[in-house]
């Protein structure tokens, strides 16, 4: 896999664990989290919601879903 392709799903995992953590999340507040750009978050909160794994209860709130996930290191 691609060292960009291995950063993004990295990113993307720890984005989940994130709002997994901390419950109902702002998209702000991952923007503060991570010292990333609102579209970059965004396309990460694409990835997971298409996955089912996070939703969005209110225009820029996101939560996860009840799905199961089993996570590696």
């Amino acid at each position: 896999m691609k060292p960009t392709t291995d950063r993004m799903l990295t990113r993307i995992k720890d984005v989940y664990m994130y709002i997994h953590e901390n419950g109902t999340v702002t998209t702000q507040d991952l923007v503060d989290e991570f010292g990333i750009t609102p579209r970059t978050i965004q396309r990460d909160l694409n990835v997971l919601a298409y996955n089912d794994l996070v939703e969005s209860p209110s225009r820029g709130k996101w939560t996860t879903t009840r799905k199961k996930v089993k996570m590696t290191s």
